[in-house]
């Protein structure tokens, strides 16, 4: 019987196709419940992407519940950008023969120093794209930023403000209840500008006078807090930076409501410093060398916290940022510097670099590290390069410019004559082979012959006048008692280093070695290390007296720790003078009432007997327990020692 070939007919769709099975259809069954499901699209805005917050859409609004709450211009940039970009992946995945009008790339094509074409459909960044898409930081904020835009930004609410959803029930508490309930005023962009402008008006009232890096006539006119003009806003992070500063010494109802809720702490002016360094980090302040970047970085050192220790700390980062930039731009060089047309701008880069060049010094030997300058690295030899009249009259300030004061007064050219030894002495004392063998004889007797030529040469012009004759003002206190401190903390710095590495000769046993010159070494540093303790002791007293260290930008704070941790040790009661301007300085940077406490402790250990000195204990006098007996806790914490015992016999 013939079979017949013929098969039933199927549908077109089925030609062709070989159909699953019944099991296999079970199986793939099977194995699609196992797999993940598919991967929701994130339509998250730019701001709540950054901030990593999930992203509500608020029914009937454009903007996110975020954006609203924190009044954040809600974008979605990136998205845009990751779809434009998965878009042309796909067409580039394409054969490009079937793509019309476009030719082939191939190296015979190219000639050198040309640019391959590029398809203009991929999508680019703008250059003032905003700063979440440039930088990953969430506000838009660029260069050419309005500076209320930029008051959002610096005046948001804490990051972590707890339940305050606007939907739950009852009045929502505010976000800005973390620092203070009445800070929800700065939700009114009018009480922002009014708040902005109290803090630019202490700065250049306090800290300017200290650190005299911008014009305030220049500064004022170019400050847009209400609506822009037709003139460059100022730099966004400088912006930032002045206000933070600010914050430290306002006397502002917001902020003494916000130090008062926080145990003399402001949480408010702690957030603006924060902000001042990340929007200048997300800007390439630290990377991009300019004249603004400079004073910005300058600014922005001094006004963090001065524990090294602390990870938002001092560390020199910004300060060597500002180094880099001024060799880049090649202020280091006379011939250049000469050639800055603007007397304005040509004097601030000379002071800029005059501090940054003294700072990088004095820090190198304050925390234990090497200089980034050397003395060959710059060839300028002077101070000032205009006569006072030059820089344009403050008119809510007719007296003098800081820096004519300054320059007046000398304190430029003795201040980079210290800097000068404290480099040199950094450069030999902060090394390893010191740490194991010690210090050499000679390197001591160098340092101490330095150290003596530069008091009989400057301490007189630029230290405390003998009687304190004379009008003080705040400038004219505040830099005596910075200048007679810094050279006297010198001695302090030696003999640490000295009581730590001990003296080589002493250590590896040279036969040449004379053990009373040796002995004589080092309780001449010992007697000049107690005097200058005392003598900082005193001056801090006599600030904290006049009120003066609450309004200091950590101008002397080095000098209180270094010489009342030295005292401290030692069981000596003069210590209350620094542990009580460190507790005045606690006002804007709270730190140093860590360190306050640091001191009474190692204090109270010394009188206990608990602590010892290591090389230099046979050469230093110490209060022992014996004849401390009568020191009562009051006298620990007054400021009645007399002038005598502070070294300050001759006021």
């Amino acid at each position: 019987m013939q079979q017949d070939n013929h098969q039933p007919l199927r549908p077109r769709s089925q030609q062709g196709l070989v159909l699953p099975s019944a099991s296999m259809q079970n199986q793939i069954h099977e194995l699609a419940k196992t797999l993940p499901p598919p991967r929701k699209q994130n339509t998250a805005c730019d701001a709540c992407r950054a901030r990593k917050v999930k992203c509500h859409r608020v029914p009937g609004q454009d903007k996110r519940q975020h954006c609203l709450t924190k009044n954040y211009p809600c974008t979605h940039y990136v998205q845009q950008a990751t779809s434009e970009r998965k878009r042309n992946s796909t067409i580039n995945r394409r054969p490009r023969s079937i793509v019309p009008g476009i030719s082939s790339i191939t190296p015979s094509n190219l000639k050198l120093g040309t640019a391959p074409p590029q398809d203009q459909s991929i999508a680019t960044i703008p250059p003032l794209a905003p700063l979440l898409v440039r930088y990953g930081f969430h506000p838009a904020i660029t260069l050419a930023t309005p500076t209320r835009d930029v008051l959002s930004f610096v005046f948001a609410p804490p990051d972590n403000v707890g339940n305050t959803s606007p939907y739950s029930t009852g009045r929502p508490k505010s976000f800005y209840d973390a620092w203070d309930e009445n800070a929800h005023k700065l939700e009114d962009i009018n009480f922002k500008a009014e708040f902005a402008q109290d803090l630019v008006e202490v700065f250049f009232q306090i800290v300017h006078s200290r650190i005299p890096l911008l014009n305030p006539v220049q500064f004022r006119s170019r400050l847009q807090l209400t609506s822009p003009t037709g003139e460059t806003p100022l730099h966004p992070a400088l912006v930032a930076t002045v206000l933070a500063w600010g914050s430290k010494f306002s006397e502002h109802p917001l902020l003494i409501a916000d130090r008062k809720c926080h145990d003399g702490r402001s949480l408010l002016a702690k957030t603006l410093v924060d902000r001042a360094r990340d929007l200048a980090e997300a800007l390439k302040v630290h990377r991009v060398p300019s004249s603004d970047h400079v004073v910005i970085c300058l600014l922005i050192e001094p006004l963090q916290s001065q524990n090294p220790e602390d990870s938002n700390g001092f560390h020199g980062f910004w300060l060597r940022s500002a180094v880099r930039h001024l060799l880049d731009l090649q202020i280091n060089h006379k011939s250049v510097m000469t050639n800055i047309s603007d007397p304005e701008s040509r004097g601030t880069m000379i002071f800029a670099w005059w501090m940054a060049c003294i700072c990088d010094a004095y820090a190198s030997v304050y925390y234990r590290r090497k200089p980034t300058l050397d003395d060959d690295d710059y060839d300028i030899d002077f101070y000032t390069v205009e006569p006072p009249s030059s820089e344009p009259v403050d008119a809510q300030n007719p007296m003098p410019s800081p820096r004519d004061q300054l320059e007046f007064l000398g304190y430029y050219r003795a201040a980079h004559s210290l800097a000068r030894t404290a480099r040199k002495m950094s450069r030999h004392l902060w090394k390893p082979v010191v740490e194991s063998d010690g210090i050499p004889y000679d390197i001591l007797c160098t340092f101490s012959q330095e150290l003596l030529q530069w008091r009989n040469e400057y301490l007189q012009l630029v230290g405390v006048p003998n009687g304190l004759v004379g009008d003080w003002d705040f400038v004219s206190a505040v830099s005596c008692c910075a200048s007679d401190a810094t050279y006297h903390v010198m001695w302090i710095i030696l003999f640490t280093a000295l009581d730590d590495f001990g003296l080589k000769e002493s250590i590896v046993g040279s036969p040449s070695a004379n053990p009373t010159q040796l002995d004589g070494i080092k309780r001449k540093i010992a007697d000049e290390a107690l005097h200058g303790a005392l003598r900082i002791a005193g001056l801090a007293g006599i600030l904290t007296s006049n009120q003066y260290l609450k309004l200091d930008p950590a101008v002397m704070h080095v000098s209180c720790i270094q010489a009342g941790m030295f005292l401290a040790r030692l069981g000596r009661p003069e210590v209350s003078n620094c542990i009580a301007g460190l507790e005045q300085y606690s006002a804007s940077y709270d730190e140093t009432g860590d360190h306050a406490a640091d001191m009474k402790r190692l204090y109270h250990q010394a009188l206990s007997g608990e602590l010892e000195l290591n090389h230099m204990a046979s050469v230093t006098p110490r209060i022992t327990t014996q004849n401390s007996a009568n020191i009562t806790e009051q006298q620990i914490v007054s400021n009645g020692a007399s002038k005598s015992s502070f070294g300050l016999s001759h006021f």
